[in-house]
Parts: structure tokens; sequence; C-alpha cells
């Protein structure tokens, strides 16, 4: 492998029951990609093998022979300093794992990790809807929701390396109880499961209303789902509307709390339910001084996010370039 700055980055991507891998140019275009299945229970060993299986895999084409760099996107907790994954709730293989470590004396190259949020958002930075701006703000909002915060170009990790994790910003302290532990995080509040709650609820009130959800979803209530109601919103039913409107409220208070604490020169949101939200950008960006100390919150660019499903190849790769 070479170690020329213009060779392209090897980004990877792992989760609790895939790993992704992809070749990327230093200007963010994917030239391509495989996925393979994760060893999530199984040894600390066994996991690291089904790792670099997919990225062995990938570095035997023409383009991975000329890779430089290796970037991560591992579940955290982490530490982004030390490149250890501490004790990730999806992965309980790795405790204390020293992953960047390792692939860095496998392969010979430097290696990185973060949390899939962080380098996201510094992809979104250096290529996608961000480029340009220096004070990003970036969220994930999907079966969660993460962000990841990044000033002049690089990510904002705080003391510890726990900065940014948006999701877990409560906006009712006496809301439902998140799985952090937390009341009203806006993950519990507005994430796709949330959605689903929301929509079910309304149905279980007033059935007639929820015929056309109910009837996707084969007449049983529990099947509704978020992307049922953004399937529902794009065929015009007023209740999947009413659900999405309420979600965006939420979500327009909680960015309210994040641009008086940080003042981004934009926002950038990505994943599947910021997708399916995305109709209502405008409206929020018109809510927002409601929200906000800062009159000028309306300026702030919100946008959706450029890298989609290869977000973490992206996000990967991103970290592997400086």
């Amino acid at each position: 492998m070479t170690a020329k700055s213009d060779a392209p980055i090897l980004g990877v991507d792992i989760g609790g029951t895939k790993v992704a891998v992809g070749i990327v140019s230093p200007d963010g275009k994917i030239f391509s990609q495989e996925r393979a299945p994760m060893v999530a229970t199984g040894t600390a060993e066994e996991a690291f093998d089904a790792v670099t299986g997919a990225i062995d895999s990938m570095l035997q084409s023409e383009q991975g022979t000329q890779v430089h760099s290796i970037g991560i996107c591992a579940p955290g907790p982490l530490d982004p300093s030390t490149g250890v994954v501490l004790n990730p709730p999806n992965l309980p293989c790795w405790r204390n794992f020293p992953l960047a470590e390792k692939v860095r004396a496998r392969y010979r190259v430097p290696a990185k990790i973060d949390n899939d949020a962080n380098a996201a958002a510094l992809a979104e930075t250096r290529w996608g809807a961000a480029r340009g701006f220096r004070y990003v703000f970036y969220a994930t909002v999907g079966t969660g929701i993460g962000s990841g915060i990044v000033f002049d170009g690089a990510i904002y990790h705080g003391k510890t390396g726990s900065a940014a994790e948006g999701g877990h910003v409560s906006i009712d302290y006496r809301g439902p109880v998140c799985a952090c532990g937390k009341r009203g995080c806006i993950e519990i509040l507005a994430a796709g499961p949330a959605i689903g709650v929301r929509a079910r609820t309304k149905i279980a009130a007033e059935p007639s209303r929820g015929s056309t959800l109910l009837h996707w979803a084969g007449e049983k209530l529990e099947s509704v789902t978020s992307e049922l109601v953004g399937k529902a919103y794009s065929d015009g039913d007023a209740l999947a509307r009413e659900v999405l409107v309420e979600t965006v409220d939420l979500i327009t208070v909680w960015l309210g709390n994040i641009v008086d604490l940080l003042d981004p020169d934009v926002v950038v949101m990505g994943g599947g339910v910021a997708a399916m939200l995305s109709p209502f950008f405008d409206e929020m960006k018109r809510k927002l001084p409601n929200w906000c100390v800062n009159p000028r919150a309306s300026e702030i660019p919100l946008l959706l996010a450029h890298y989609k499903a290869d977000a973490g190849i992206a996000g990967g790769a991103a970290l592997g370039t400086g």
C-alpha cells in the first residue's frame, strides 16, 4: 500500500451485524464497496477477523492496493484518541479492545477510529452538504439520534471524547425514560420508534383515522412503523402528516437549544427519518426563532446530508484523511 497523499482511503463501517468497507477518493467519491457479516457475539479475535476479512477482500482490488490509510467507524463508547473500543452494547465481543492499534500493526498504514456520527459529520464537512462551513452541527435521525460537531475542520470530542451526544439532550424532564436512563431525550421522543409509537397511539384512540396505515400494516396495529407513516404521508394521509408535524415540532425545540449553545453556521441532518422529514425543513427554519435566543436562527441553513446509506464508509474515509 502506498503512502501518497493523493491515494485513496479505505473507509470501514462496523455495526452489530455487518462490516461495510469502501475505497474512497481524496475528494470523497466512493469507488467501490462491499459488505460482510460481523461476528458480534464471539470472541474479540473472531470479531477482529471478521473486520480484517472484509478489509482484505477490498484491498485485493486494483484500487485497494493504492490505499494509504484506513478510517473506521466503530460503535461507542470508544476513545478516539487511543483508538480503543471500550464497551459498545451492540458489540459485546469487544471490551477495551485496541482496534486502531491492531489495524495499524496488521496493515502498516495509519488507522483512526471514531463513532459513526462524528465521522459522518466530518465527511459532510469535507466533501458533502457542509463543505465550506466552519461551524458544523450534524445529526443523524433514524432508529436513534446521534450527532457530531465539527469546528474549523476538526471533530470536537471534548475532554473525555464523549462530546456531541445530542440525541440525549432532554427537552422534557417529565418525559418518557430513554434507553440511556434520562427522561425526555430527543431520541426517545422523535427517533423512528417514537414516530411509530405516536402513530399507534393515535390510531388506538381513533381507529377510523388510521385506516390507511392499518391497511398497509395488514390490519395489525403493532405493525405500524415510522416507515409506514412516511409512506402514508407521501400518499396524503392526514394522520400521518399530524404525526410528522408533531415530530418536527419536537426536533425544532431541540435544535433551538443546539443553536443557542453552539451557534453553528450550518445544520446537516442525515438518516432515514431525516430524509422523511426533509419536506418540513423550511417550516423548521421558520419556527426555529421561537425556540432560540439567537434572533438570526432562521438564517442558519438546514440541509439534508449528502451521504445517505454510505455515510459510515464516507465517514471512515474522512477520518483517514487527517
